[in-house]
């Protein structure tokens, strides 16, 4: 039994070590790849794949893009405490500045990886409460 645990937290550090190779860019083992890969595909959506073929943009736009929606976002959270007292101008402000501070960083990873990331099951809770 202890043998079994053993190999399966194994296999289980194996993936994680992977999966931030890949988050941080680096190259990663032919066969791992693969099935990562795999797994990858199975569980994406046929919208977000099509999104991100449509989706080619270079270091620099990607970085604009990036602190644009940021600054954005930030001012947006910002002025929502000015209408605190008005509670639709308030929540309209504050939760239009999360949506643009959240979007920013798809312009950094793209929306495929960002969604993947969110729903995957270490998170899923913290996105659902968000």
């Amino acid at each position: 039994m202890e043998k079994i645990s053993s190999a399966f937290e194994k296999v289980k550090n194996h993936q994680a070590v992977e999966r931030m190779k890949m988050l941080v860019g680096m190259e990663i083992d032919e066969e791992s790849a693969t099935s990562t890969a795999a797994n990858e595909e199975e569980s994406s959506f046929a919208f977000m794949d099509d999104f991100n073929r449509n989706c080619s943009l270079s270091t620099t736009q990607r970085i604009q893009g990036f602190v644009i929606c940021f600054v954005a976002g930030l001012t947006c959270t910002l002025l929502s405490m000015l209408v605190f007292f008005n509670p639709i101008k308030f929540g309209i402000a504050f939760t239009l500045g999360n949506l643009l501070s959240i979007g920013s960083t798809a312009f950094l990873i793209g929306p495929k990886r960002q969604v993947t990331m969110m729903l995957d099951p270490v998170r899923i809770y913290a996105t659902a409460l968000y």
